[in-house]
């Protein structure tokens, strides 16, 4: 499908309401000044690339977006993995999306400030450009020499009914309180078998589930394990278990295209985080919820991709 129509779509420039109250260290306003900039002029150099290519596309902040993504060919995003987040819930399966990685973050900079604050920009696991390349793997895709990813999504459904948001991290099930402790059970069944799956019973944090493009953010800090970008499983964590009586691999494992998980809230108060803040739903007492990895994939264009075109010239 040729692409004519782009939407690019722009993490805010956000202003720092507290760069002048005292107490606040020069050095890092400093650093959060030189974040600005180079956000700008990364927005700059976008737009400037684009006004030359033979496409018509339109600005919009991420902050603006409320409608699903339409009548578009492809999604640019200019920000980091949270800006390509954000869009993921407002793109199906039918329009691609490539992230610029606006401020990725600089070593010397991290090595220089370490023993001041944590001075790490955007990581862009997810974006396949940065202001450098921009140009080149735009052209790529322009004219055909790549095609996007096809990388999972996550499907909930709360009481029988589907969500309509799809995770493209992760799913945490928790209180709304972080201190507290939460009653659940859980088991994985296979869709197409009628034996009865084995239920593991849990007081702990909270239950985390997360897609192969998730298990390097919330969950491999938690002590998951990374997956192949392009695994259709998902990977589930309980966290925190207390006096957990069941086997590791009940409570720390992965589940198969063909299988789901049922989850049963025993707790008063309960929330479904979907991809951090994102989006969330509440959940009470004797509420069911349904995980699984039957939802609509998410076209992204990932870095490989134009590693592979590299290597071939």
């Amino acid at each position: 499908m040729a692409i004519r129509k782009l939407l690019l779509l722009l993490k805010p420039i956000d202003p720092y309401p507290f760069a002048q109250t005292e107490g606040v260290y020069p050095q890092v306003l400093q650093y959060l000044e030189s974040r600005c900039k180079v956000h700008r002029d990364a927005i700059t150099i976008c737009q400037e690339i684009l006004s030359k290519k033979p496409v018509e596309w339109r600005p919009i902040s991420r902050n603006d977006l409320s409608h699903p993504i339409r009548d578009v060919d492809m999604v640019i995003t200019v920000g980091g993995d949270g800006t390509l987040l954000h869009a993921s819930h407002f793109i199906d399966d039918s329009v691609p999306v490539l992230g610029v990685n606006s401020d990725p973050t600089q070593a010397h900079e991290v090595e220089e400030l370490s023993d001041q604050f944590d001075a790490s920009r955007s990581t862009g696991h997810l974006c396949a450009a940065t202001v450098e390349n921009f140009e080149q793997v735009l052209d790529d895709i322009l004219f055909g020499r790549v095609v996007p990813s096809k990388v999972s999504r996550i499907s909930v459904k709360l009481n029988s009914e589907p969500l309509l948001s799809h995770a493209l991290n992760d799913v945490l099930i928790a209180h709304p309180c972080p201190a507290a402790v939460s009653k659940f059970s859980f088991k994985i069944k296979n869709n197409d078998e009628d034996t009865s799956p084995k239920t593991v019973n849990c007081r702990s944090s909270g239950l985390r589930v997360c897609t192969a493009a998730g298990s390097t953010a919330a969950m491999l800090s938690a002590g998951g394990f990374v997956m192949p970008m392009l695994s259709p499983d998902l990977q589930f964590m309980v966290r925190e278990p207390i006096s957990p009586g069941s086997t590791v691999t009940q409570i720390h494992s992965a589940f198969k295209p063909d299988q789901s998980m049922d989850v049963n809230w025993f707790s008063d108060h309960g929330t479904i985080y979907i991809d951090g803040c994102q989006v969330n739903y509440n959940v009470q007492l004797g509420d069911t919820i349904e995980i699984s990895s039957d939802a609509p994939v998410l076209n992204v264009f990932l870095s490989q991709g134009f590693t592979q075109i590299r290597s071939r010239c």
